[in-house]
């Protein structure tokens, strides 16, 4: 191999290294300048989100599902139960519903004891009992005496919630992009219409808040209302009492002279007009029987 032939391969050598080079350079190049487009883009997105009321976006309702099986929530029941139970003792049965309910993990609502006219004591319990207990909580009800009636119910409110819950996301949603719109408001008119708007949806999700704490405490306590009331004495049960008995004699005594001044009285025109007719009619019976009188004959 010659001198000018080892030049040659030399030459070429250095041609293709310094073409590689240049490739290696251009693609940075392009690369850099990518990104730096992507950078300004994101930048200009971000200067141009918002433009005034004019072009507020207007949010949509999110679409509601209803039933169990597409929600992938529980079944939302609320559970109540209404009894009347014939007890011996009013009070102590009080007591023993506010024992059974602070062991069933719940409370009594309301109370209620009374007297009948007949000195018979009554009442009325209202227990709010978590809802696994709702079954166990009856059945100690109904062992305080004798059930007369007996009555429970099963409110299915899923549906409800469900569309509660699917709005009050849909509300959420409008307030976080309400309050980004008014990050950015400039004039004083843009700043009232996000404002009104940012109320209006304020008001309706306190206003579902509301409900769905509603909903949850019925579901999740179930109500008992127990009517308490004592038997009726049967015969000689309650003993013999002297006092009231002369005092039985002296009302009926009393009734009975009441009584007989209001017949008197009501009868009284009948008795006049029945005595003037009597009277009248011996006067006329009276002149018919006269004898006649004997006229004296003339000497």
């Amino acid at each position: 191999m010659n001198y000018k032939t080892i030049a040659l391969l030399v030459v070429c050598v250095a041609m293709v290294a310094a073409a590689g080079c240049t490739g290696l350079q251009s693609t940075s190049t392009g690369r850099s300048s990518i990104s730096q487009d992507a950078s300004n883009g994101g930048s200009l997105a971000e200067k141009t989100a918002y433009s005034g009321p004019a072009s507020m976006p207007v949010p949509t309702m999110a679409p509601t599902q209803s039933g169990p099986g597409t929600t992938g929530i529980d079944t939302k029941v609320i559970k109540t139960a209404y009894l009347t139970i014939e007890v011996k003792d009013v009070p102590g049965a009080v007591e023993i519903l506010r024992t059974l309910a602070a062991q069933k993990g719940g409370y009594i609502s309301s109370t209620n004891v009374q007297k009948n006219y007949n000195d018979r004591l009554s009442g009325s319990v209202i227990l709010r009992v978590p809802a696994p207990e709702f079954d166990a909580t009856l059945a100690g009800v109904r062992a305080l005496g004798t059930v007369k009636s007996a009555s429970t119910q099963g409110q299915d409110v899923t549906e409800e919630y469900v569309d509660i819950q699917a709005q009050k996301t849909s509300y959420q949603n409008q307030l976080a992009q309400y309050n980004e719109i008014m990050k950015r408001a400039v004039k004083v008119e843009d700043v009232i219409t996000v404002q009104q708007q940012i109320d209006r949806v304020q008001t309706e999700l306190n206003r579902l808040e509301g409900r769905l704490k509603y909903l949850n405490s019925r579901i999740d306590l179930s109500t008992i209302t127990v009517n308490l009331e004592e038997p009726e004495p049967v015969g000689g049960e309650t003993g013999h009492n002297f006092v009231s008995t002369i005092n039985e004699g002296i009302a009926g005594f009393i009734g009975m002279i009441d009584a007989l001044i209001i017949i008197f009285f009501t009868l009284l025109p009948l008795v006049i007009l029945g005595g003037a007719a009597y009277a009248v009619y011996r006067y006329r019976k009276g002149r018919k029987t006269e004898p006649p009188q004997e006229i004296p004959e003339k000497k």
